[in-house]
Parts: C-alpha cells; sequence; structure tokens
C-alpha cells in the first residue's frame, strides 16, 4: 500500500477527533485484509466481504445504536454509503459511490476526512450554543414583557439587536486560518 504513512497518520487523527471504533470491510483476501488493518492500527477488519454483507455490516452497527460514517470509492461500497448515517465518497472513486454518497472528498488527500469531522464538530458546537443562547434570551424577554417589566418596544429592541449579534457572530471561521 503506497499510501500507508497517510493511512496511519488519518486513522490516528481520526481516534483524536472522537471517532472510537474503526473497522475496514474489504473484498480482499484475509491474509491482506489482516496486515493492512495491523498497519494501520484499525480495531477491526472483515475481508472478503461482498457488498451486500457491507451494507448488512452497517444495518447490525445501526441497530446496536452506533451511528456509522462509512468511507468508500467503489461500486461495490455504494449499498453502504447509502445506508450509512454519513456516506463518503472519494472523488476519484466510481460514480455511482459519488452518486448515493452524502459527502465527497477529495482523494488526494484523505486528512480532509479529519478536517471535516473537526468542522462538523465545532459547527454542531456553534448551532448548540447559539440554540441555548436564543431560547434563554428570548424566553428572558418575553418573561420579562409578560410580567410587564419590559416593555414592548426595548424587546423588539434586545431581540433584534441579538439576532445581528448572533449573526456576525456566526461570520467567523470555525477553524484556525493556516
Amino acid at each position: 500500500m503506497a499510501n500507508q504513512g497517510l493511512f496511519r497518520e488519518m486513522t490516528a487523527l481520526l481516534y483524536e477527533t472522537g471517532i472510537r471504533h474503526i473497522v475496514m470491510l474489504t473484498g480482499d483476501n484475509q491474509r491482506t485484509a489482516h496486515a493492512i488493518a495491523r498497519e494501520l492500527c484499525i480495531d477491526d477488519y472483515r475481508a472478503e466481504v461482498l457488498p451486500e454483507d457491507k451494507a448488512a455490516f452497517i444495518r447490525t452497527l445501526q441497530e446496536q445504536g452506533r451511528r456509522v460514517i462509512m468511507i468508500g470509492d467503489g461500486i461495490n461500497d455504494t449499498p453502504a454509503l447509502s445506508l450509512a448515517d454519513a456516506g463518503v465518497a472519494i472523488g476519484s472513486g466510481a460514480d455511482a459511490a459519488l452518486e448515493v454518497a452524502d459527502i465527497t472528498i477529495a482523494a488526494e488527500d484523505l486528512r480532509e476526512m479529519v478536517l471535516l469531522r473537526k468542522l462538523s464538530q465545532k459547527l454542531m458546537g456553534r448551532i448548540n450554543r447559539n440554540y441555548r443562547f436564543v431560547m434563554g434570551f428570548n424566553g428572558a424577554l418575553i418573561a420579562l414583557g409578560a410580567l410587564g417589566i419590559l416593555p414592548p418596544a426595548a424587546s423588539v429592541l434586545l431581540h433584534n439587536g441579538s439576532t445581528i449579534l448572533l449573526g456576525m457572530d456566526c461570520l467567523t471561521p470555525l477553524l484556525p486560518q493556516e
């Protein structure tokens, strides 16, 4: 495998971002799959897997309550890519895989998966923070208005001002610029 160093680095970075379990599903023979999984520090692997077996494996994990990200590039990966919670196709892969995947990344550098994971974590953090702020602030404005403490004009001004400030905050980058 020409890119073993890159794959090993990507695997380590995925673990650092909170991915807890990495499984390789491959049509390769048992011996090859075992060697690759060991070299890349992958938790588990399945060898000589058919496309329908990949999909069944994804379904089983989901029935166990796990969220599944599937990375694939071939037509054999399309059933599993379509079933996964997030199907990720490699940009140079088969057209069918690109069609069913939720996300497409460039094949030149799989570390984009790590960037994607970090970006999604930061985005979800921002969404949750903003949701809590909006619900709390607007709830307080409603309560203060209902109690007669805050006049309607002040409530409108505070609400619109907070909306503008929150919108401006959302324009800031999620990840540091490199």
